[in-house]
């Protein structure tokens, strides 16, 4: 079944009134018809089961068959602070970070970034990231769509999640795994959690002091080097372990 995203001002009572590009996909991409049966999601929570009544030029109206709370969001926000990678690696990093739970995505600008974006390149490379989300909070029947934020630099993206209760970054210099062990077992429901992944190149060592100084939390995550698009994911995935299981097992050990 199809699946979109509205916002709780286009509920109106037992309909819903869908506009934008969802229009244009529906109608010519999908080639959907009146009758035909569509997932909707309003971002607060709640998952709606419709079936198309109308389909005009600029909105389709879709009836409410029923509706069921959803509970596939993570009960935590991590937001990905991604180090620039060369290619089309950032893509991917996008897709499987919102496959995993991720809450939001900040593209960052390290000093050993290989990557330099254009800045007349930039919008339009944002609305590719942006649409590569949504597409994959579809897939995997997220509630929301995470959005990935414009480039900011190291110092810009320390500063913006420095209201995070819970700020990691990997470093494959730091040693020993029980101090991760004791930072993974931090997290738990409720607490928001920033990520912090370095580029190809790794981080400068003067960043990572800097980071930590400002709070962040240098982690080990093994004795093997893992790529740039391995070490968020291998992160994300334990963290999503960690605080699915921890409501069933709330014992915080």
């Amino acid at each position: 079944m199809h699946r979109f995203f509205i916002t709780p001002d286009q509920l109106e009572g037992s309909r819903i009134r869908i506009t934008g590009e969802d229009v244009n996909h529906i109608k010519n991409v999908l080639r959907m018809k009146p009758g035909e049966e569509i997932r909707i999601s309003d971002g607060t929570g709640w998952d709606y089961f419709c079936r198309i009544e109308s389909i005009e030029t600029e909105q389709v109206t879709a009836e409410i068959v029923r509706e069921e709370q959803n509970t596939t969001e993570l009960p935590s926000r991590i937001v990905l602070f991604q180090g620039l990678p060369k290619g089309d690696k950032m893509e991917w990093i996008i897709q499987k970070a919102v496959e995993l739970g991720v809450g939001e995505i900040v593209p960052v600008s390290c000093r050993r970034c290989v990557v330099k974006l254009d800045p007349k390149k930039e919008e339009s490379k944002l609305r590719r990231w942006n649409t590569i989300s949504e597409s994959a909070a579809k897939q995997s029947k997220r509630l929301i769509v995470p959005r990935v934020m414009p480039v900011m630099t190291l110092k810009e993206a320390i500063a913006y999640g420095g209201s995070l209760d819970i700020r990691l970054i990997p470093y494959e210099n730091e040693n020993g795994m029980q101090n991760s062990g004791r930072l993974i077992k931090d997290c738990v429901p409720g607490k928001s959690i920033g990520i912090l992944i370095g580029p190809e190149g790794g981080f400068d060592e003067s960043e990572v002091e800097y980071a930590r100084a400002c709070g962040w939390n240098p982690i080990s995550l093994g004795d093997r080097i893992l790529r740039t698009e391995t070490a968020g994911m291998m992160l994300l995935s334990v963290l999503m372990f960690r605080l699915e299981t921890f409501e069933t097992d709330n014992t915080g050990r």
